[in-house]
């Protein structure tokens, strides 16, 4: 197991496969565009702190600044699972169409094949985890 940076990583086949791992595991984190499905979303956010990565599961700590989202996408597998750690997160979703606002506290879940856009519409900083799985993750851009 290596530990390192905020987040680990379960690899057997020796250190050279360990490095490996840690130098991939930010850009699955972050990333470009997607297009189809892809381990690399197109967005940017105050910050996201890996605490769990693993094959069919991750958890992360978002914090979104005001006015910025996570893009319309939908994940072919994995359900997303919000908690509000402080401030509130705005989720609208797609069929089921649903908006709602949540408060610190607050939890929502959104199932795969469901498109949701995510957002920060309040003036201070939100701060929300955020457990996928179980399931392969990707991230599949919807039209806006």
């Amino acid at each position: 197991m290596l530990q390192s940076g905020g987040f680990n990583c379960d690899i057997e086949g020796g250190e050279e496969k360990a490095q490996r791992c840690q130098k991939q595991l930010p850009q699955l984190l972050k990333g470009s565009d997607v297009g189809a499905a892809s381990a690399k979303p197109n967005y940017s956010v105050k910050n996201i702190e890996p605490v769990v990565v693993g094959t069919d599961v991750q958890a992360r700590v978002f914090t979104l600044a005001p006015d910025e989202f996570i893009p319309w996408h939908r994940h072919s597998e994995s359900t997303d699972h919000y908690f509000v750690l402080s401030g509130t997160l705005s989720i609208t979703t797609r069929d089921p169409n649903d908006e709602l606002m949540l408060e610190t506290g607050g939890r929502y879940k959104i199932t795969a094949g469901t498109s949701h856009l995510i957002a920060n519409r309040a003036k201070s900083d939100c701060v929300f985890l955020l457990v996928q799985g179980v399931g392969k993750y990707d991230f599949i851009k919807s039209a806006d």
